[in-house]
C-alpha cells in the first residue's frame, strides 16, 4: 500500500494526499474558490509553484492575492518573462539575458537582432500589446529540471550567446530549472532558464495591470567592457486599480522632484565641475542653517558635546578601524607628500603612505575620546559633530541631493558602560521621535541584524541585538503602530542597528535615522575607561544620527512638502508686494518692521501687475504675501495671501507681524 503524504495547514488541520499531489490539489480539495484564488504555495517555508509535487510530509500555506508582498513578487517575475517572450516573438533573433522583479515592477535586459537598432521608447506600445496577447492566451507556466549540458546545447543552437555563457558557469551538480510558457515543446511554446517560482499560467496576470515605462542602456553582467544591451523597464501590479494608483504617485512624485523644485526655488545646483557635491545658493543654505540650528538645540538639550575632526586621516588609521578593507573602493585617497630635501621646490610621495578623506566620522571620534584618562564617572560621553564626509559613489548612482559624494551628517557617538546601553538607546529613540514629529512624519522602526560577513563574536552580537530590542520595548514602540520589524542580515559589519523609515506625504518611505551598538571599534582602536574597580574596561560605542545627511534630509523635506516648507524653514517667509507706486513708502516701512521682528522678508515694489507678482512668488513657494496699496497705507493694514489658500485676510500690521512671528518660530521653541 502506497504511503500517503501528510500535509499540515495553518489552521492546525492535516490532509493526507496521494504521492505526486501538489499544493494545487490541496487547494482544490478544500474548495473551488480557493483553487481559483491560489497563486502559489509556501511549502516548509519555501515559496513554490502551485503545481510542483510534494516530495515529503510538509507544512503548507497557500498564497493568494491577499498575501500582497508574495503575490506582487510572483506577478512581477512573470511580467518580466512575458516581456522577454513578447520581444522575441516580435523580433526573432533577439537575445535575452536576465529579468528580475523590482520594488515596483520588473525589467529585462535584451540585445536587439543585428538587422535593427537597439530598442527604444517607440517600441514599447507594440511590446505591450503582444504581452497582453500572451497573458490573454493563458499559457501554462511549466517547470522542468534540465542538465547543464542540455541548457548549453539549447542556448548555443539558438544563438543565445549570453545564456550559454551563463549556463557554462553553473555548477554541474546543481539542479537547473527551466520554465515553459505553453505546453513543453508545443508550437508557440517559449522557454527561459529560471529558478522560479511562477504563477500557474500567464492568465493569472491582469493584462491591464502593467505598463512599460522606459528603456536604458545596460552592460552584460554590469561590465562596461562587455556587450551593451537594452534594459526595458516596466511596472506591474495585481490589478488596474493598483497600477493607476502607482502612476498617480509617479506623477505626483515628478511634481515634487527636489531637483525641479530646487531650480524653481533657487535653492541649489549641481554641475560637472564637482560631481556629487552640492552648490548651495543663499535660499537653500538658509534652509540648511535653520536645520543645523534646530539640531544643535536638540543635541544641546540632550547633553551632547559638539566637536570638529579632520577631513583627512592616515590610511593606517582606517586599516586599524577596519574601514580600509571594507570601504577602500569608496574612499578618496591621496598620497602623503613630503618635501624632497635635495630639491626643496618639489614634493615627492612616500610609496606606502596614503591619506584618505573620511567617509565617516567614527574613528576620529574614538581618537577624541581617547585623549586623557576617562573614568566610569564621566560616562556616558556623547560627542556630536556636523561632520562633512566624502564617499566615491559611481557617477551613475548619483541623484540630486539623495545620493551625493560630499555630505554632512548630524553625527554623534555615545561612549557608555555596558549597563548604560539600553537607557542611552531608549533616550535616543525618544529624541528621534520628538524630531520626526516636529516635521510631521510618521515612521517605522526596524532592527537590522547581523550580516554574514562581520567583526565580533556571536555572543557580542547576541547581546547587542537584544539591547536594541530591550530599548525599543522600554520606549513602548515595539508594536504595530511603529511598524516594528526585524531585518536579518542587514546590520553593519560591526554592529546591529535600529533604523527609522519615514513615510512622506505620498506614501514613499525613506530610511534616515539610525543607532548602532558597537563593541568592535572600541576594541580595534583600543578605547578604554577606568572602571570602579580601578581596571581598564572597553566602552560600548553607540553610533547615531537622526537626519542622516543634511543633503538627503533637505531633499526629502522638499519632496514631502512639495516645496511648501513650514514657515520656520522657508528661505523667504514673506514678500511685501505693492499694488501701486503710491504705496512704495509704506511697503518699505512694512519690510523694515518685519525684518526687525526677525522675519525673513523680501520686497517686491516693481511696476508690475499684482497678479503677476502673486503668480511669481507662488511658484517660488513663498508662504505669505503681504499686499499693500494706497488704502492699506492709509489704514496701516495689509492684505495677507497665504500659499495654497484662495481667500486673503485683512489684518493690521501689528496683527500680521504677531502672526508671522508665531508661524516662523521653530517647533522646539514654541510654548
Amino acid at each position: 500500500m502506497t504511503e500517503l503524504v501528510q500535509i499540515s495547514l495553518p489552521d492546525g488541520s492535516k490532509r493526507a494526499m496521494e504521492p505526486g499531489s501538489t499544493p494545487g490539489d490541496v487547494a482544490a480539495a478544500i474548495g473551488p474558490g480557493l483553487a481559483k484564488a491560489a497563486l502559489a504555495a509556501r511549502v516548509n517555508g519555501e515559496v513554490r509553484d502551485l503545481n510542483r509535487p510534494f516530495d515529503c510530509d510538509s507544512e503548507l500555506e497557500l498564497i493568494t492575492a491577499r498575501d500582497e508582498d508574495d503575490a506582487l513578487e510572483l506577478a512581477r517575475h512573470d511580467y518580466a518573462h512575458v516581456l522577454a517572450e513578447a520581444v522575441q516573438s516580435l523580433w526573432p533573433g533577439t537575445q535575452i539575458t536576465f529579468g528580475p522583479a523590482t520594488d515596483d515592477g520588473f525589467y529585462y535586459d535584451v540585445k536587439a537582432p543585428d538587422n535593427r537598432p537597439p530598442f527604444s521608447m517607440d517600441d514599447l506600445p507594440q511590446i505591450e500589446e503582444r504581452m497582453r496577447e500572451i497573458i490573454k492566451a493563458d499559457k501554462p507556466l511549466v517547470r522542468e529540471a534540465w542538465s547543464r549540458e542540455q541548457l548549453i546545447e539549447k542556448w548555443e543552437a539558438e544563438g543565445e550567446s549570453f545564456k550559454a555563457e551563463w549556463a557554462k558557469e553553473l555548477p554541474e551538480d546543481e539542479e537547473l530549472t527551466v520554465y515553459w510558457s505553453g505546453e513543453p515543446n508545443s508550437d508557440g511554446a517559449w522557454l527561459d532558464m529560471c529558478r522560479g517560482p511562477h504563477l500557474p499560467s500567464t492568465g493569472r496576470l491582469d493584462p491591464q495591470a502593467f505598463k512599460l515605462m522606459r528603456v536604458a542602456g545596460a552592460y552584460w553582467r554590469g561590465d562596461q567592457n562587455n556587450a551593451q544591451l537594452t534594459r526595458i523597464y516596466g511596472t506591474g501590479w495585481l490589478n488596474k486599480k493598483q497600477l493607476n494608483a502607482h502612476l498617480t504617485r509617479l506623477e505626483e512624485a515628478a511634481k515634487r522632484d527636489h531637483r525641479k523644485l530646487g531650480r524653481e526655488m533657487d535653492l541649489f545646483h549641481l554641475q560637472e565641475e564637482a560631481h556629487g557635491s552640492v552648490f548651495w545658493h543663499p535660499n537653500g543654505y538658509k534652509i540648511w542653517r535653520e536645520l543645523e540650528a534646530y539640531m544643535r538645540r536638540k543635541m544641546d538639550g540632550a547633553e551632547y558635546r559638539e566637536i570638529k575632526t579632520p577631513q583627512v586621516m592616515d590610511a593606517r588609521q582606517w586599516e586599524q578601524s577596519g574601514h580600509w578593507g571594507k570601504y577602500r573602493e569608496n574612499m578618496f585617497v591621496i598620497p602623503d607628500e613630503t618635501p624632497n630635501t635635495e630639491d626643496e621646490g618639489e614634493l615627492v610621495s612616500k610609496d606606502a603612505d596614503w591619506m584618505a578623506l573620511k567617509p565617516m566620522n567614527c574613528p576620529a571620534h574614538v581618537l577624541v575620546f581617547k585623549q586623557g584618562i576617562t573614568s566610569y564617572r564621566d560616562l556616558p560621553i556623547r560627542l556630536g559633530e556636523m561632520g562633512c564626509c566624502h564617499r566615491n559613489e559611481p557617477h551613475g548612482a548619483l541623484h540630486g541631493l539623495m545620493r551625493v559624494r560630499q555630505f554632512t551628517q548630524d553625527d554623534a557617538h555615545i561612549f557608555c558602560t555596558e549597563k548604560q546601553v539600553v537607557e542611552e538607546v531608549r533616550s535616543f529613540i525618544e529624541l528621534a521621535d520628538s524630531v520626526y514629529k516636529d516635521f510631521g512624519f510618521t515612521y517605522a522602526i526596524k532592527l537590522a541584524l547581523r550580516p554574514e560577513q562581520r567583526f565580533g563574536s556571536d555572543s557580542d552580537w547576541d547581546k547587542a541585538e537584544q539591547e536594541m530590542r530591550d530599548a525599543v520595548a522600554e520606549a513602548g514602540m515595539m508594536n504595530e503602530e511603529y511598524g516594528w520589524e526585524e531585518l536579518p542580515g542587514e546590520g553593519a559589519f560591526y554592529a546591529p542597528k535600529l533604523e527609522w523609515h519615514l513615510t512622506d506625504a505620498i506614501g514613499r518611505t525613506w530610511q534616515v535615522g539610525t543607532i548602532q551598538g558597537d563593541r568592535v571599534l572600541p576594541e580595534r582602536l583600543d578605547a578604554t575607561y577606568i572602571g570602579e574597580d580601578g581596571d581598564k574596561h572597553r566602552p560600548v560605542m553607540l553610533h547615531r544620527a537622526i537626519f542622516g545627511s543634511y543633503e538627503r534630509f533637505i531633499g526629502i523635506l522638499i519632496e514631502h512638502f512639495a516645496g511648501r516648507l513650514p514657515v520656520w524653514l522657508a528661505p523667504v517667509q514673506a514678500v511685501v508686494a505693492t499694488i501701486t507706486s503710491d504705496a512704495d513708502g509704506y511697503g518699505e516701512d512694512v519690510i523694515a518692521k518685519l525684518k526687525a521682528a526677525g522675519i525673513r522678508v523680501e520686497g517686491d515694489l516693481r511696476n508690475e501687475k499684482i497678479n503677476y507678482k502673486v503668480r511669481e512668488h507662488s511658484l517660488a513657494k513663498v508662504p505669505h504675501m503681504l499686499v499693500v496699496g494706497k488704502r492699506e497705507a492709509e489704514e496701516g493694514t495689509v492684505a495677507m495671501r497665504t500659499l495654497g489658500e484662495k481667500e486673503q485676510k485683512f489684518l493690521s500690521l501689528d496683527e500680521a507681524i504677531a502672526f508671522l512671528k508665531s508661524e516662523a518660530t521653530p517647533p522646539d521653541l514654541r510654548d
